[in-house]
């Protein structure tokens, strides 16, 4: 019985697969989560490059689309947030996932100086001075493990962008 013992003590055949199956799940977990954090920060970038783009177009729309410090009508507004969700005016396929209009804000305030530089140029003829136009927009992350029924991370992607509308 100790001569059994023994040449069982010595054995090492199955030793790669029990070494293995210890480590499998651990390899697993660093993998997907290479790949969700990497479709994190894919996401990120791209709802930061679609507010901004948004701010750029909506810095390009006319003075009237902003009739004053706070209010941007209705038809900039609805153009702004539609260059953010498709990259157009209008379109099918949104570029963030889970991104609606009710999840972008176009918001517009006046600054009559920048620092200590008082505003010139196109603004010279505007009491209130330089139009600046903010675009932000939150939405909710969906997440690739979310598909193989993992639940529980509630994480929003946030992306804000300014721009000093030049009434073109």
């Amino acid at each position: 019985m100790i001569r059994l013992f023994h040449r069982l003590a010595r054995d090492v055949r199955g030793a790669s697969a029990a070494e293995m199956a210890l480590v499998t799940p651990l390899l697993l977990i660093i993998m997907f989560g290479s790949f969700e954090l990497g479709n994190y920060f894919f996401n990120e970038h791209t709802l930061v490059k679609a507010v901004r783009d948004g701010a750029r177009f909506a810095a390009r729309q006319s003075f009237s689309s902003y009739p004053d410090c706070s209010t941007v009508t209705t038809a900039a507004q609805d153009a702004t947030k539609n260059v953010v969700m498709y990259g157009y005016l209008s379109g099918t396929n949104t570029l963030t996932p889970n991104i609606s209009a009710a999840n972008i804000t176009v918001s517009t305030s006046c600054s009559a100086t920048a620092g200590t530089q008082t505003m010139l140029g196109i603004y010279r003829g505007r009491s209130t001075g330089a139009q600046i136009v903010t675009v932000s927009a939150t939405v909710s992350y969906r997440t690739i493990l979310g598909s193989f029924g993992f639940s529980g991370l509630s994480i929003n992607l946030n992306a804000a962008s300014q721009a000093a509308v030049q009434g073109i």
